[in-house]
């Protein structure tokens, strides 16, 4: 989307000029699936879909938000000394909830703000529409009112937004991803130091393809918090005799060395995936950086494959869609993305087989499922910025 469109589009809702105009990515993970919120490491990507925004001062003490996303909405206007999650809100919950965190941070509000939205990222599909939003509401926030917060306070207040305001017990790989990435990188987070290193993504003659189930899901309704809990349980029974704090301490022998100390099979597959995801992860960064892309897909793969058996947060579609790109020619590897329970899967593949990679994908998709999936090629993108 141009700056001029974004300008105009604005203006067309508010009757002014905005004064400020902003960019949010979503994001891929490339593998290190449900490990954020258990201590581990991930490795994600920003990408080039995404979210912008425009916005305006207002003399009152009132905030307005518009989406075209949403346009059936109108305007949604809150008060921001009143600032309560309203399930009739939808989207704008989650800007009225990096207002509420910033201005419980000491930040110096002494006005509204009008703001437009208007984003790419297809609703529901698992890219991190809700963490662009909330990293996109901050950075306009900061640069609107001259704020002085380090990018990472901004990203711990859109996971305080998303735990404490919406109520998704999420970690912080999304908010972290879409802040921090740099173009042609992706990130190595130690979720448990918060620290962590941009790794440069040469993908030689292959792309990153985004494949959308088409199936809409919402973290909040998944088993997202269920998957959790079982992974703190688990965590518990293992501290009887392990000296630990969380599931990414653990290397794989350690950890099969103690998994007796777990009840139920239940549990013992819960945190079997939370810890051999966590080594596959470091494993795949070291490929990486070795330029080794077949040892990088074949532990895509099998991240799959634990998430499918293990963690169980596949399902039909998913599965469906990462299985058939298993057996296409020019694929390196492929596996879900996101929380699960439908959104999206990607497949490493190379650039001369794309075109017959979607087409087989999607016929059998369509024979299996009964509907289309969609396609993206996955473009790495900056983090949020000020345009």
């Amino acid at each position: 989307m141009k700056i001029k469109e974004l300008k105009q589009e604005f203006s067309n809702i508010y009757h002014q000029e905005p004064t400020g105009c902003y960019f949010s990515p979503g994001r891929i993970n490339l593998i290190g699936e449900h490990t954020d919120y258990n201590g581990g490491h991930v490795f994600p990507c920003a990408i080039s879909l995404g979210i912008y925004g425009a916005a305006s001062p207002r003399d009152d003490a009132r905030f307005c938000f518009y989406s075209a996303n949403f346009a059936d909405m109108g305007v949604v206007e809150t008060d921001m000394r009143q600032l309560q999650f309203a399930k009739e809100d939808s989207w704008a919950n989650y800007a009225k909830g990096m207002l509420h965190f910033m201005l419980e941070n000491g930040a110096k509000i002494e006005h509204g703000l009008n703001i437009y939205i208007n984003g790419n990222i297809p609703d529901g599909a698992g890219l991190s529409s809700s963490a662009a939003l909330e990293m996109l509401i901050g950075i306009l926030l900061q640069d609107q009112f001259k704020l002085t917060f380090s990018k990472l306070e901004i990203v711990k207040m859109g996971v305080k937004t998303e735990n404490d305001f919406i109520g998704v017990n999420s970690g912080i790989m999304d908010q972290y991803a879409v802040a921090m990435s740099k173009k042609d990188h992706a990130i190595l987070l130690d979720t448990e130091k918060v620290e962590s290193e941009l790794v440069p993504l040469d993908l030689k003659d292959n792309v990153i393809v985004i494949m959308n189930t088409n199936k809409k899901r919402t973290l909040a309704d998944s088993k997202y918090n269920e998957r959790r809990a079982e992974c703190e349980k688990g965590l518990q029974f293992l501290q009887e005799k392990l000296s630990i704090q969380s599931l990414g301490e653990l290397d794989n022998l350690t950890f099969d060395e103690h998994s007796y100390l777990l009840p139920t099979e239940n549990l013992l597959k819960r945190c079997r995936h939370a810890v051999w995801e966590n080594e596959r992860t470091l494993n795949a960064e070291k490929a990486l950086q070795k330029g080794d892309l077949n040892e990088f897909g074949h532990l895509m793969n099998a991240s799959h494959v634990s998430l499918e058996y293990d963690y169980e947060v596949t399902g039909k579609e998913l599965d469906t869609l990462v299985h058939t790109a298993w057996k296409q020619p020019g694929v390196l590897g492929a596996r879900m993305t996101g929380a699960g329970f439908g959104g999206c899967a990607i497949a490493l593949v190379a650039k001369n087989k794309v075109a017959a990679f979607k087409k087989n994908v999607a016929d059998s998709y369509q024979e299996q499922i009964g509907y289309l999936p969609s396609f993206y090629i996955a473009e790495t993108a900056d983090g949020t910025k000020v345009l």
